[in-house]
């Protein structure tokens, strides 16, 4: 009988997950890109897997700098695999598909992928080194995992409010609640040699991302203030009893000031990985 997991807490409703799909490759996976290009130049038909593609924004993206190679994008929910074939098929984007997985138990031979890639997924797991084993499992001798993951604990944001303050606390509460890791980003490296990867066999960097723009601000403001106003988060911390409803109105109302103020700015750091098998 296969392990139980924890669920993913955010859901995949559309205001849950709007900021999903700001995500590019440029912006999510820069660290990646030198590595892609140099082996696209080597071998023009890599094979790419995608690992909890969510909206597939990245995935789509990844699949742009090797025409020639293939792309399979993978999520335990079909409806939002639906989304992100839609999204490919936007930016006619051709050499890309998409298969439901689950990332204990990916439906592939060992030594199938040049290249295994997983954002923001691994920080949502209670068994991230197990994922590992299996991403390592997947990409064959010579190729590469790659892995981008937040630390939830580096918030760097103006202006500052109690409100804004209270919304980041509850949502290392609600994280660490339902079994997920809120300093991911650093423990990248750790989890790739407890999954047996080499110490030498490892590149690890850290990454950013700054909301600022009036369009950034809206999409991560109104994100935010609908994970407090319904869904998985706020109902955790209902249960847990660390916010009442006021609290989480007054929440998402700070969400609002922030995103309505032509000086905000909010700053993420990200722990990012490298492992060549």
């Amino acid at each position: 009988m296969a392990q139980a997991h924890n669920a993913y807490m955010p859901g995949y409703a559309a205001p849950q997950v709007k900021h999903h799909e700001w995500r590019t490759a440029e912006n999510s996976a820069a660290y990646l890109l030198p590595t892609l290009q140099t082996m696209v130049k080597a071998n023009p038909n890599l094979k790419l897997l995608d690992v909890g593609a969510g909206s597939g924004t990245i995935s789509t993206s990844l699949a742009k700098y090797m025409p020639s190679g293939t792309v399979t994008a993978t999520d335990i929910s079909d409806d939002i695999l639906e989304r992100a074939a839609e999204y490919a098929k936007e930016q006619g984007v051709s050499n890309i598909s998409f298969q439901s997985a689950d990332i204990y138990e990916l439906p592939f031979a060992a030594n199938s992928f040049d290249i295994v890639h997983a954002s923001m997924v691994l920080s949502h797991l209670d068994a991230p080194v197990q994922a590992y084993r299996e991403m390592l499992r997947v990409v064959k001798p010579g190729g590469i995992v790659a892995n981008r993951e937040s630390d939830l604990r580096m918030w760097s944001y103006y202006p500052e409010s109690a409100g804004i303050k209270q919304f980041h606390d509850v949502l290392l509460a609600t994280t660490v609640e339902a079994g997920g890791n809120i300093s991911a980003g650093a423990h990248l490296v750790t989890w790739a040699m407890q999954a047996g990867a080499k110490r030498e066999q490892i590149t690890a960097s850290m990454g950013t991302w700054m909301y600022s723009t009036p369009e950034e601000r809206g999409m991560w403001g109104g994100t935010m203030a609908e994970r407090i106003k319904k869904g998985g988060m706020r109902d955790k911390a209902l249960q847990m009893g660390i916010a009442t409803e006021a609290d989480c109105e007054n929440m998402a109302w700070a969400w609002v000031e922030w995103q309505a103020a032509e000086d905000a700015c909010h700053g993420m750091m990200h722990g990012e990985i490298l492992i060549r098998k």
